[in-house]
């Protein structure tokens, strides 16, 4: 009997060890924080109120900011929507990824690691709503082959410029929008009402697990559809903004009303991470995807009504905007807020970009990043432990014009630009003198032109595209939507 019961005594001590050690394991596998990554469609960089922007509202983006960490040099990947999340999604700048055209839904590899497929080998769940843009279906590019768990949204992103489509990609399935023609301005169903849902249902149902969530919003961008009885366009509706050469003659407001509605719903998550008790266990990125659009432009806001490229304190404005690899086409606005690991208020000058997330997210997780990445961790940036690495170089391209930066120093290559009657292969700038790259240096520079040209030749590798299979099925969603409306 006595050896029974010390059997029974080891057997239970026995389960109880294992039961810690299982428990321990449990613990330190919730210990690696939820990942939610908010990317929105065009907000520029002085859009967001923080940055002093006195007509859009952003006051969800300014408390985040409030209990974060501001960056006041951080870039895209690219200087437009497709390749920019390919750079995102991918880790490699634009002299390696696979998608460097804005034409639609050109695909990624197969074989390419997103941040997605990395996070789900390291136990996540993970789920994607918005704006896919880097493989359509009928391609081997389309997210769910790429590490989501779940994906609802746009696949293509020329259908992504309705908001009123008849029907949004859950899975490469289609699911119908009620009441939806394929009209900009007008339909039942507002479709960022239902990827914003399905981005809260997702949150909910993985509460209990670790999870990245990917929310590449389309507002603001145009065209700029919005229900009327919308509490944000109401908030906006009367403000007497005129616009120039834009589809309706309300452009603006609708515009500040889309931004501000994404701004309420980003409110809404915080509110929903703290219900469910994980808010302390979750980082939390938002940013642009790419630089500003000079939209609304009149002889009073030469740089248009909301002045995405300048600073609304100086009037210094960041040369070129979308399309172009000045710093108006590549500098976005970037805040991460994560309790408990970030100093709340703080501001960080540290230059990065878009492959540097992937990098980032790895450390942060401690997986390996994939070979091919090309960016760093940031991580003791965001925490202010360790020491942060810097690039010996960061590399763009958009079209023929290149841009690449190191330290200081930024190179741009411009295509049959010519000054006094020859032609300008390269341009020179010392961002830290000249922000706004005003003063061309190249004369006065040749052997830091030289080693930043260099650089660039170094960065760039012919483009490897991903393969379309369907090409039917590809260009369906490329084409769905109605013919833009007349000019009003």
């Amino acid at each position: 009997m006595k050896k029974v019961l010390s059997l029974m005594i080891i057997g239970a001590a026995i389960t109880l060890m294992v039961s810690l050690s299982c428990s321990t394991t449990v613990q330190k596998e919730k210990e690696k924080p939820n990942i939610i990554y908010i990317m929105l469609d065009e907000m520029g960089y002085f859009e967001p109120s923080y940055m002093g922007n006195k007509k859009l509202e952003t006051p969800n983006i300014d408390k985040m900011a409030g209990e974060g960490m501001i960056f006041t040099n951080a870039y895209a990947g690219a200087t437009v929507c497709a390749p920019t999340r390919a750079c995102l999604m991918t880790g490699k700048h634009m002299g390696h990824t696979s998608v460097r055209g804005n034409s639609g839904g050109l695909p990624i590899r197969s074989d390419e690691e997103t941040i997605a497929s990395m996070l789900k080998n390291a136990g996540y769940t993970t789920g994607g709503f918005g704006k896919w843009g880097i493989g359509n279906r009928g391609t081997f590019g389309v997210p769910e082959t790429h590490g989501f768990d779940i994906f609802f949204g746009y696949y293509d992103q020329v259908h992504a410029h309705s908001y009123f489509p008849e029907y949004l990609i859950k899975n490469s399935k289609e699911v119908m929008l009620e009441g939806n023609e394929g009209y900009y301005y007008k339909g039942k169903t507002q479709a960022q009402n239902k990827i914003f849902e399905e981005s809260v249902k997702f949150i909910r149902d993985n509460a209990g697990k670790t999870f990245f969530c990917y929310l590449p919003w389309t507002p603001p961008h145009g065209l700029w559809g919005i229900d009327e009885d919308d509490p944000s366009y109401l908030h906006f509706k009367d403000k007497p903004w005129k616009v120039q050469h834009s589809w309706r003659k309300d452009d603006a407001n609708r515009y500040a009303a889309l931004l501000y509605k994404a701004d309420r719903q980003i409110g809404e998550i915080f509110k929903l991470l703290k219900e469910l008790n994980i808010d302390e266990n979750t980082i939390v990125f938002v940013c642009g995807d790419n630089g500003g659009q000079r939209y609304f432009k009149s002889d009073e806001f030469p740089y248009g009504i909301f002045g995405p490229n300048m600073n609304p304190e100086t009037g210094l404005v960041f040369r070129g905007g979308k399309g172009n690899v000045y710093e108006g086409g590549l500098k976005i606005p970037m805040v991460v807020r994560w309790p408990g690991k970030i100093k709340p208020g703080s501001q960080s000058d540290f230059v990065w970009y878009f492959p540097d997330v992937m990098a980032t997210i790895a450390d942060i997780v401690n997986v390996k990043i994939p070979d091919d990445c090309d960016g760093l961790s940031i991580l003791p940036t965001l925490t202010g432990e360790g020491k942060q690495k810097e690039h010996e170089y960061m590399f763009w391209t958009a079209d023929r014009h290149w841009a690449v930066r190191s330290g200081d120093w930024k190179a741009v290559k411009v295509p049959d630009k010519k000054k006094d009657g020859k032609d300008v292969e390269w341009e020179l700038y010392n961002l830290k003198n000249d922000p706004v790259e005003t003063k061309n240096l190249a004369d006065d520079n040749p052997g830091q032109l030289t080693k930043l040209v260099k650089y660039a030749f170094e960065a760039y590798n012919e483009p490897v595209g991903g393969k379309i299979y369907d090409k039917e099925l590809y260009m369906k969603d490329h084409n769905i939507n109605k013919p833009k409306p007349p000019r009003n």
